[in-house]
């Protein structure tokens, strides 16, 4: 049973000893993490917090890599690159912690080797956990730390990326402190307070892998306890889980869609990141339609189908072949949320001749392709899924007759968007040299 219980406020005389242990030698592959602190110091009690520096259960567990550069250990230990600024990669692993170059770690271990973080630290914990028990008949927590930096703040700190008979968080939201006001997000991350409470004792150039926080047994658990999940935010809920680098490849094509509404504050702030494309001579060729209601949802989509169907049997196509042609739109009907993006030529040059009037539509074109792109890749950010569809394009004279559009607003397509019902397929794998020429 979990003995942490009692609120933080009603332990005014908390006193905690925090200590190295010294004495423990140079860790190498094959060597027992917990046989070598207990005998460094064979006295720990009942309570005691283990603090254990990740890169010494690493060297124990062969986590060590020669012969290979940072750079490649880091590729092989990143699940996805978050953000990258020159040599500087923050990466997301297979752990689902995001740090500096994906735990992968070149100081403190010899030259020409890098060393990756435990395999499973909450095992890496338990297997100390289990060893000081058996060796000193005594339960202590214990908590594998490493070093993160932080997006907001200078600096770096120890957090926990392995937790063993310690509580990782205390969840006070539904209390109230002593005013009577309601705790809605408070959840302390008490495994990663911690780790950077170890931290301070045993340094960073000391040799001192291994602290021992004492005097706060409160917070330890009978049981080995959920490890650090817990601390690890979940993507549903990460509200910066899209960095720099891959904010961009957050957009998928989805086209199968749950039957939640969607709100439309997301769509509109998905229009901002939309108008904020470039465009020629000053202008502004975007304009966006958002069909939010049911009943125009369906006219539409009813009138559209009825011109392509007359288009294609203008094609001499077999009503076989044209029925499975117009399945192709039962995305935008499955989706709860239209959106028809339209071009506008306002501001645009007229010029004597037809190749130069060409070229300045094209010019407008690729600004509105832009203002989609931009569009789509919010309503990712937004945690929306989409699929732009181009058949308001062949027909949209329709298009501007049933939603009453000016004349001048070309259809540029129908944006599907709703919340996925299934995770996209996976993208096929392309290389950027394929699609590059150097002159």
């Amino acid at each position: 049973m979990n003995r942490t219980r009692r609120r933080r406020h009603s332990q005014p005389d908390v006193r905690l000893e925090l200590f190295p242990i010294p004495g423990i030698p140079e860790v190498r592959e094959g060597d027992d993490i917990g046989e070598l602190i207990v005998a460094a110091m064979p006295d720990l009690r009942d309570g005691d917090i283990l603090v254990v520096t990740s890169k010494i259960a690493s060297k124990a567990e062969g986590r060590v890599r020669r012969g290979v550069s940072r750079n490649e250990a880091v590729a092989t230990e990143t699940r996805r690159v978050v953000a990258r600024r020159g040599e500087t990669v923050i990466a997301e692993t297979a752990h689902g912690f995001v740090m500096a170059a994906a735990g992968v770690d070149a100081s403190n271990t010899e030259s020409g080797t890098v060393v990756l973080l435990p395999v499973d630290p909450d095992a890496s914990a338990v297997a100390v956990r289990t060893r000081v028990r058996e060796r000193l008949g005594v339960s202590v927590g214990v908590i594998i730390s490493d070093t993160f930096g932080r997006a907001w703040r200078n600096g770096q700190t120890d957090l926990a990326v392995g937790v063993a008979g310690v509580t990782p968080a205390l969840d006070y939201r539904g209390m109230s402190d002593d005013h009577g006001n309601a705790l809605e997000v408070t959840l302390t991350a008490i495994a990663d307070e911690l780790a950077a409470a170890g931290d301070l004792v045993k340094g960073k150039v000391a040799q001192t892998p291994v602290a021992v926080i004492r005097g706060i047994a409160e917070y330890t658990t009978d049981e080995d306890g959920p490890g650090v999940r817990e601390l690890v935010r979940q993507s549903e809920d990460d509200m910066f889980r899209y960095g720099s680098r891959d904010v961009v490849f957050a957009r998928r094509t989805i086209r199968e869609f749950s039957a939640e509404p969607v709100d439309g504050a997301k769509v509109r702030r998905a229009v901002d990141a939309a108008i904020s494309a470039p465009a020629p001579h000053h202008t502004t060729p975007w304009r966006f339609v958002l069909l939010e209601s049911a009943e125009i949802r369906e006219k539409l989509l009813d009138a559209m189908r009825e011109a392509w169907i007359a288009d294609l049997r203008g094609d001499g196509l077999s009503e076989e072949s044209i029925a499975r042609r117009v399945r192709r739109g039962d995305v935008l009907r499955a989706a709860p949320y239209l959106a028809v993006p339209c071009l506008i030529m306002d501001g645009s040059h007229t010029y004597r001749d037809d190749r130069r009037n060409a070229a300045e539509r094209e010019m407008f074109v690729v600004a509105t392709g832009a203002g989609v792109q931009n569009f789509l890749v919010q309503l990712a950010v937004e945690g929306l899924g989409s699929a732009w569809v181009s058949s308001t394009m062949f027909c949209r004279d329709v298009v501007r007759e049933v939603l009453d559009l000016p004349p001048g607003w070309d259809p540029m397509g129908a944006v599907a968007i709703g919340h996925p019902a299934a995770p996209p397929r996976d993208r096929a794998p392309r290389q950027a040299t394929d699609f590059i020429v150097v002159r």
